[in-house]
């Protein structure tokens, strides 16, 4: 049996009625793998506490060991204290040759600029996607289009907010507190992850905490692949450079792409 279907096998009698699965168990990390250094239950809550600028070398991960997710929706109740992010990887995968613990791949984003807060983005990969607000797409050679945007969403980042991740085959979605913040469709096969490691992200530089109090997981059934065909881009789609940030840890502006 694959590591993923025990996982969930253990925790049936857990689950909730509408289909969702609790990753943590509420008492200690028991099916998650990170450095002991950083990561702890305390009162029913994982924190994990960067204390300082030289603390962490590199961006570090507390990885859930469960197995690789695919199509799922997921959910979870986060804060971060101090001027700084984090975020939840999913489909991505570790790099030991840069450190343990070190991951690479999708990231909703949980970030005190407003811009960036759910936004979708690859962690140590292609960069910034869909900043808060936009709708966008890549193409089959990896360029960025935008296809749509609306207000972000505003929220304060230190205060517990309920992070929504839904991944239907190459269709991503992020959600806060139940509004949508940006969408992504990820045509770029030779780039794009269908499958892989879900973890929680805590972030090198300024001292920052943070805390999660509940994660749950729906596994899907699989998706089938959204085509690209130009075609029928909606009227207004348009190629955009992919955005940067000026402040990679806590709040600042987006400046352009340097060419």
């Amino acid at each position: 049996m694959k590591p993923l279907f025990l996982f969930l096998l253990v925790c049936t009698a857990l689950a909730a009625e509408d289909g969702f699965t609790p990753l943590f168990n509420g008492k200690d990390l028991t099916g998650w793998d990170g450095d002991p250094k950083l990561w702890k239950v305390e009162n029913g809550i994982v924190i994990g506490t960067n204390p300082a600028p030289e603390a962490m070398a590199n961006n570090s991960f507390l990885i859930w060991r469960g197995g690789g997710v695919k199509d799922f929706e997921l959910r979870a109740t986060v804060r971060v204290i101090g001027d700084n992010n984090s975020g939840i990887q999913y489909r991505s995968r570790e790099l030991p040759e840069v450190a343990p613990w070190v991951i690479t791949g999708y990231q909703c984003d949980i970030h005190p600029a407003i811009e960036h807060t759910g936004m979708t983005y690859e962690e140590k990969g292609r960069g910034i996607f869909g900043l808060n607000g936009k709708n966008v797409m890549l193409d089959p050679d990896g360029a960025l289009w935008q296809l749509s945007e609306h207000a972000p969403v505003k929220v304060d980042v230190s205060q517990w907010n309920e992070y929504v991740i839904i991944a239907k085959g190459n269709h991503l979605t992020h959600q806060i507190n139940g509004q949508p913040t940006s969408e992504l469709i990820d045509h770029d096969e030779k780039k794009r992850a269908l499958e892989g490691l879900l973890a929680i992200q805590l972030h090198r530089g300024n001292p920052n905490r943070v805390e999660i109090k509940d994660l749950r997981l729906k596994v899907l059934p699989t998706t089938e692949i959204i085509s690209f065909d130009a075609a029928k881009l909606p009227a207004g789609a348009a190629k955009i450079e992919k955005p940067r940030t000026s402040s990679q840890q806590g709040t600042g502006p987006v400046v352009p792409m340097k060419k």
